[in-house]
């Protein structure tokens, strides 16, 4: 390279080197602290978005920290944040869940019992009324209707102790005969899954109801169950039970009945007749037959007319109805019925009918002393019989001698 070419070359790097060094500014002591406080502004800003961020702190704290008029002194350690419950504005808290992690509630047990659980285990029933002779302390339920067992008829699920679980409703009947006691009974299970009874919701009584027909339960925790005023059974059919719907609710320490009727009007298939009689007194007659008289009162304590009215003498076969005193059934008695029977037309509310009814006895037969039943019984006018209301008077001992 030539000398004046080298000159050139240099005096380029010193014009360079000149207007260089106007743009830069010397790494003094000011441009450190401006250094610094940019570096730690990032810092802080960054801190405190982070724990605004952890911690829900309002746009205005964060404002305040990140804005440019904000010259932070030392740095402290970062403080507790304490956040109100209440939030500002007209919005009401949020109520907290009622089970947590930190305080745990023990499960409600499931008082659900299928059919099939309930005839397979032992359970302990509500007493019977006095009388009938069924087990009630850890006693299977039965699926079908055997003498003298607790048949088991039907059942349904609800919540009926507010408790929050479903328990058992069930329809529990002690066969005897063709009847027997029922009640309604509520099962529940125990914290180790035990079967337990919570109490009785309603049974049959020998006045009314007498009959228990179905059950439901509804989703307010009331036990509903159908009554029925008289019971199947004694030539009448279920028919003619006057049904009603009766709720039952759980107070805490026994069912209560809260909806439906507390009592039953007359039945139109029932009817109130009552039989006395007087003994038969035989003395011996001109011819050497012994003969006497019996006296027999029917009345009719319902409150309607009955149609028809059935009597039945249970005498021996020798003592015979004589001629007097057997009009009113219909004419002259046949001699060779037994018992004896006598029909009897209407017979109005509150009427009485009497009958001075002889009998015979032939000469020479023997006869001790004895007992027979009288017995009357009202009757449709289809002369189907009637349900009485109050059989026990139905029915008299009269005796012969």
């Amino acid at each position: 390279m030539s000398e004046p070419e080298t000159l050139d070359l240099a005096e380029e790097f010193a014009r360079y080197r000149r207007t260089a060094l106007a743009e830069i500014e010397a790494p003094g002591p000011a441009a450190v602290r401006r250094t610094v406080r940019g570096r730690s502004r990032r810092r802080l800003a960054a801190t405190a978005t982070t724990a605004l961020a952890l911690f829900g702190g309002s746009a205005v704290g964060y404002a305040a920290l990140s804005g440019p008029d904000h010259r932070p002194g030392p740095v402290d350690p970062t403080p507790s944040i304490s956040v109100s419950p209440t939030p500002s504005g007209s919005q009401s808290p949020t109520p907290s869940p009622s089970g947590t992690s930190a305080s745990p509630t023990s499960p409600v047990p499931n008082g659900r019992i299928s059919r099939a659980q309930l005839l397979g285990t032992p359970v302990t029933l509500p007493a019977w009324r006095a009388g009938p002779g069924c087990p009630t302390s850890q006693t299977r339920l039965t699926a079908e209707g055997r003498e003298g067992a607790n048949w088991l008829q039907t059942l349904d699920h609800g919540d009926i102790d507010g408790d929050g679980a479903v328990e058992t409703v069930a329809l529990v009947q002690c066969v005897l005969g063709t009847r027997g006691p029922m009640q309604v009974v509520a099962f529940d299970r125990d914290e180790e899954g035990k079967v337990i009874t919570l109490g009785r919701v309603v049974a049959t009584t020998i006045d009314k109801p007498q009959w228990l027909f179905a059950l439901d339960v509804v989703s307010d925790g009331t036990v509903r169950v159908q009554v029925g005023d008289i019971a199947p059974g004694g030539g009448w059919p279920a028919e003619w039970s006057q049904r009603q719907w009766r709720g039952y609710r759980w107070n805490g320490d026994a069912f209560a009945q809260v909806s439906g009727p507390t009592a039953f009007g007359p039945n139109p298939h029932s009817a109130d007749v009552s039989v006395t009689a007087t003994d038969l007194v035989l003395t011996t007659a001109d011819d050497g037959s012994r003969t006497g008289t019996a006296t027999v009162r029917i009345r009719n304590r319902g409150t309607g007319p009955v149609a028809h009215v059935a009597l039945r003498l249970g005498v021996p076969a020798s003592v015979r109805p004589d001629v007097d005193g057997w009009a009113p059934c219909g004419g002259e008695p046949q001699n060779t019925s037994e018992p004896v029977t006598c029909d009897l037309g209407q017979l109005a509310a509150g009427a009485e009918v009497r009958l001075d009814l002889s009998f015979r006895v032939a000469k020479g037969i023997v006869l001790g002393t004895g007992k027979a039943d009288v017995d009357v019984r009202p009757m449709d006018s289809g002369f189907d019989f009637l349900l009485d209301v109050n059989d026990a008077d139905n029915q008299v001992r009269m005796t012969y001698r």
